[in-house]
């Protein structure tokens, strides 16, 4: 059993690298690659923690991709070496999520809410804060009763508070992983929001773009769904990956390390059939 997209405490996970590596040894996992948003700043010590626990461990990412409609996030895996360019990727990302969590807490305030963003960033030191810390804060402050009550009223998509955040143009994003020495992946297609009749002529276009990947399971879909989505990737010539998306048992309670759709076991073979290959051909293309 394995994970090939997890979250830490080093964007909007629940718990620092080194748990999230502990929580998977523990489960019985052999690999777990840690994939935060926007940011490589866990990736040393999970590598660690993994080197504790003798677990395999691949370094990656999620970055959030410009895009008009849906949500584009692309997974980089196997990030050998972190290039300057994701590093200038990765801390551009972070200074417009900075100013998207203060303009979100100036907003409420403005409207009455007894909310600051001092007061907010101080509950999380050392943490990349994003809008689950701040229904967090909401939570805190009950001005919510349940975290999911602050997206619902405050935060989410289209509610008085929410500001969309800026992504990465996706050429330079896998430019960024490609020189890291990694391989980009699309992460939950369905986020995308393309209706099955137009999905297959979008995801040739990423295939052609450079994209290389993509992640047909996903806790997000259904089992039946992933299967398309599979067969139709294969079919335009990606390799597939599985995940849990885990972010933390009191943010995701769902999402259960080493399981995917339908809470399906995550089998060892997404590393040594699909990802681990195509890690190996890049490197060998590089090499030549």
């Amino acid at each position: 059993m394995i994970d090939l997209h997890t979250h830490s405490s080093a964007s909007d996970g629940e718990y620092s690298p080194s748990q999230v590596v502990f929580f998977a040894a523990e489960r019985g996992l052999s690999l777990i690659a840690l994939t935060d948003h926007d940011t490589v700043q866990g990736l040393e010590e999970g590598a660690a923690a993994a080197a504790e626990k003798k677990i395999d461990f691949v370094k990656g990412i999620e970055i959030n991709i410009n895009r008009a409609k849906g949500e584009f996030h692309l997974l980089g895996l196997g990030l050998d070496n972190i290039s300057s360019s994701l590093l200038e990727l990765a801390e551009r990302l972070q200074n417009d999520r900075i100013a998207r969590n203060r303009r979100i807490l100036e907003r409420m305030k403005d409207d009455g809410y007894p909310v600051d963003y001092g007061e907010m960033i101080s509950l999380y030191p050392g943490q990349s804060i994003g809008r689950p810390h701040i229904a967090g804060y909401l939570l805190e402050k009950k001005i919510v009763r349940r975290r999911q009550q602050a997206f619902d009223r405050f935060i989410g998509h289209g509610r008085p508070y929410y500001i969309s955040k800026q992504g990465a143009e996706l050429d330079q994003a896998i430019q960024a992983i490609s020189e890291s020495g990694g391989v980009p992946v699309i992460a939950h297609p369905l986020s995308l929001y393309i209706s099955w009749g137009k999905m297959e002529a979008a995801l040739s276009e990423l295939h052609s773009s450079g994209v290389l990947g993509l992640e047909a399971w996903h806790p997000g879909a259904k089992v039946a769904a992933c299967r398309r989505l599979e067969e139709m990737a294969r079919k335009i010539g990606f390799f597939i990956t599985a995940g849990s998306d885990f972010h933390g048992e009191s943010i995701r309670a769902d999402r259960k390390l080493g399981h995917t759709a339908g809470k399906i076991e995550i089998a060892d073979s997404f590393w040594t059939e699909e990802l681990q290959p195509a890690l190996q051909m890049k490197r060998d293309g590089i090499n030549r």
